[in-house]
Order: structure tokens, then C-alpha cells, then sequence
């Protein structure tokens, strides 16, 4: 069973809807118990990092989410704005993120070179390692993102993947059993899918996660 945290602040539907069309049972959960209880985690968002974070502390999800991760060891999967989250803050705002992954959300400054932000389409991402989330491929993975703002992980360990917008940025992140993903896998079509597959795969309390990191 994935729990996907409900902060108000995404489409939590088209997440479940992707993960029942792969033949996952998935929750959304606004309870903060629940989530706090839960072994699998999804954790969606869209708009503004201190939204996000206010949302997730208004109904002690953001505790929640740090004690299920840090105390009883489940799997977490920040999408998006929820991947930024993950993080100890952003330039966007003041409120400090959830620090489960050393590194600050930076926004994208590419308009002398031409380009528009948000980054807004399909892009792909160049593998640097494999993770038991997103396995590296010889094949061209293109993902949908819409994002103004991305991951700077102070630990260069923790970047899985990356995708050149103006500049390579981390796309993809991994620090023991948290995982990111900068771009949009329930929208994402086949690569997609093949990513939330491998994640409704990952064992409960898998120390795979661990040993990439290390």
C-alpha cells in the first residue's frame, strides 16, 4: 500500500489514478496518524515552497512525515514541488523545508540564454547512477516538468540523475530511502510509469536505498 500525502497543494488524483493503472493500492491520506504510520510514501506538490511547508505543519503532516522516514524507516517519494521540499529551504521563501536531504531549492536564471521559466515540457534525464527507483538505461527516458525552481544538493552523492535546462540540475535525488523526482512521473507516460512501478516494488524497510547513498 502507497500513502499519498494530501496537503491540499496537488492533484493527488492523477497520482492514485496512475498507480491503480499499474496495478498499485494506493491511499490518499490527510491524517497526520496515518502518515506517521505509513511504510510507503508519496509525497506530491505544485506552487510555492512556504505553501507547502505551511500546509504540511498545519496538520502536523510534516512531522508526521519526518517520523515515519528518520524514526520507523518507510520509503519516500517527493514529486515535484514535493521533491523540493525534501530539502533544508528554498530561495522562494523563509519557511525552512523538511531537511531530510541537505540542499537549498534555487530558481532558475536562463533568460540571457534565450529561455523561459518555468521549465515547462518534456525533457530527458542523463543518468549518473543507478537507484532502485529510477534504474539507469541505455534509452533515452524522457519526463514531463513544469518547475521554476530546482534541487542544489549540498551532498553530490545524493544526485541520481540530471536534466540541462540553461544548465544541468538535479532532477533526480536519493539519500537512503528518500527519493525525488523533479519532473511529473504520473504524466509522464511510459518512463513514468516504469518509475512508479519500481517504487510500489521497493521492499518495506529495504536498506537498498542506504546502500546507494553510501
Amino acid at each position: 500500500m502507497i500513502t499519498i500525502v494530501d496537503t491540499g497543494i496537488a492533484n493527488v488524483n492523477s497520482v492514485r489514478n496512475m498507480l491503480t493503472r499499474i496495478g498499485c493500492d494506493a491511499r490518499i491520506v490527510a491524517d497526520a496518524e496515518q502518515v506517521r504510520t505509513a511504510t510507503k510514501l508519496i509525497l506530491p506538490g505544485v506552487g510555492a515552497f512556504d505553501a507547502g511547508m505551511r500546509a504540511l505543519a498545519a496538520g502536523g503532516l510534516g512531522d508526521a512525515v519526518r517520523e515515519a522516514v528518520q524514526e520507523r524507516g518507510a520509503s519516500l517519494l517527493g514529486i515535484c514541488l514535493g521533491m523540493q521540499l525534501l530539502l533544508e529551504g528554498s530561495e522562494e521563501g523563509r519557511v525552512p523545508g523538511l531537511g531530510l536531504v541537505p540542499g537549498q531549492a534555487r530558481r532558475f536564471r536562463v533568460e540571457a540564454s534565450g529561455l523561459r521559466v518555468p521549465h515547462m515540457g518534456w525533457n530527458s534525464v542523463r543518468w549518473l547512477k543507478a537507484s532502485p527507483v529510477f534504474p539507469a538505461s541505455g534509452v533515452e527516458q524522457r519526463f514531463y516538468f513544469v518547475h521554476s525552481y530546482y534541487a542544489e544538493c549540498r551532498d553530490a552523492a545524493d544526485a541520481v540523475g540530471v536534466t540541462t535546462y540553461g544548465h544541468d540540475f538535479v532532477a533526480v535525488l536519493q539519500r537512503d530511502r528518500v527519493y525525488g523526482a523533479q519532473f511529473h512521473p504520473e504524466k509522464s507516460h511510459r518512463f513514468g510509469m516504469e518509475v512508479l512501478s519500481a517504487y510500489a516494488r521497493l521492499p518495506v524497510g529495504s536498506s537498498e536505498g542506504a546502500a546507494a547513498h553510501a
